[in-house]
């Protein structure tokens, strides 16, 4: 498994404890330092099944500064993954890559069934 957190967010913070708490196995790495480029973006976002908007970290500074809410829908897929990848905080996390399986953002009941 790896979890792709921000060391500062709290959510990402839960998310990593109740892994520890779980005694999961996981490998940890820092979307600031180590942003996901464009085509793991692309295979995470394929992995979740969800939309690629389900990606953008609605709540962060950069969303808003960008005024990302009411430009989004008219931007490409292409547009939207190139300015995901430019920058670590624009992506909403954690972000935990368990097999075939993408979970984005931590809802306790959507990660019960790890293993």
């Amino acid at each position: 498994m790896i979890l792709i957190e921000y060391p500062k967010c709290t959510t990402c913070q839960k998310a990593k404890k109740y892994l520890l708490d779980k005694k999961l196995s996981f490998s940890d790495r820092n979307i600031k330092e180590n942003n996901p480029k464009k085509e793991e973006l692309k295979e995470f976002i394929k992995l979740s099944g969800k939309d690629i908007n389900k990606f953008f970290n609605t709540s962060g500074l950069k969303y808003r500064e960008l005024d990302l809410k009411n430009r989004l829908n008219n931007m490409t897929e292409d547009e939207k993954l190139d300015l995901l990848s430019s920058d670590g905080m624009l992506v909403k996390r954690p972000i935990l890559i368990n097999n075939n399986t993408c979970l984005v953002g931590f809802k306790q009941n959507e990660w019960e069934n790890l293993k």
